[in-house]
């Protein structure tokens, strides 16, 4: 700007101030604090600002941001469950802690006296069975597992469609053992969720063209595992398909489409589950009618 006065250049940001040197983008004139060193010349801070504004982002195959702190949200997940495992202990242990019982995915089924179970509106234990653990043993290779493949998918979704990706995981398995599980028959563990992102972590190697065979080992390995006694390869389907289903999305929606692909499926899902929730617990209340 001009001074009326002296006739003098000041500077536009600091109107008391001489200024003899034009910021090279929009010309206005611009004190020493204010000049930016640019390609050619000096930029003043708005024109900096616009300018970094208007650069395009760099983003992975589903969108998410490029993070310099990949894997944070994972340790956050892995926190949680170790401070849920020693509530458990402190409590009582998981043969003898009300939390536990109360948290574990129950169909329906009498304990302590009283009607317990999905099916009796304990709605919680959908989500809560997937920060629970049978024992130390069960708890160390579930979070080892998450800590190998999370921050993987962590990095490729982003810090929020990854938290929204396994919430929606672990909700998925517990619907899953919700309609194939005996009802009567109580199941924990964060094993669904982590299935979930071994469908994710596949799809998205695919779809980079990366090698697979490590990965189809190690799912016929966990696969032949979810077989045996006392494991539920229902929850372990559940959150395979629950991820393969999300990944397909993630990795193969229009880029210019992608925010609406991505809360579609969400959407889509999440009242899938909701509806077999429904269903299944009408067949659960009938069941009960009809026995007593």
């Amino acid at each position: 700007m001009t001074h009326p006065a002296a006739g003098q250049q000041f500077c536009y940001r600091h109107p008391q101030r001489p200024a003899y040197i034009q910021c090279q983008r929009c010309e206005r004139f611009i004190c020493p604090e204010d000049m930016r060193e640019a390609s050619v010349g000096f930029q003043c801070p708005d024109c900096v600002a616009l300018g970094q504004a208007a650069v395009r982002q760099p983003r992975t195959i589903a969108g998410g941001a490029i993070s310099t702190n990949v894997g944070i949200v994972t340790l956050v997940i892995i926190g949680i469950n170790v401070a849920v495992h020693l509530l458990v202990i402190l409590t009582g242990g998981t043969g003898g802690s009300r939390f536990f019982d109360d948290g574990a995915m129950l169909g329906l089924a009498f304990y302590e006296g009283e009607l317990h179970g999905v099916a009796d509106g304990e709605w919680w234990r959908l989500i809560t069975a997937a920060f629970l653990h049978g024992g130390l043993l069960h708890l160390a290779f579930n979070m080892y597992a998450l800590y190998l493949f999370g921050p993987f998918v962590e990095q490729t979704l982003g810090r929020w469609r990854y938290i929204a990706t396994y919430i929606t995981l672990a909700f998925g398995s517990s619907v899953w053992v919700y309609l194939l599980t005996d009802h009567r028959v109580p199941t924990v563990g964060a094993s669904g969720a982590v299935f979930g992102l071994f469908g994710l972590a596949l799809i998205f190697l695919i779809r980079t063209r990366q090698n697979i065979t490590g990965m189809l080992v190690l799912l016929a390995i966990n696969g032949f595992i979810s077989l045996g006694a006392g494991i539920s390869w229902q929850g372990h389907l559940g959150g395979f398909v629950t991820g393969v289903l999300l990944g397909l999305v993630f990795a193969y929606a229009p880029r210019d489409r992608r925010t609406v692909a991505h809360v579609g499926a969400f959407v889509l899902l999440w009242a899938l589950f909701i509806a077999a929730v429904v269903w299944r617990t009408a067949d659960l209340e009938s069941l009960l009618a009809v026995s007593g």
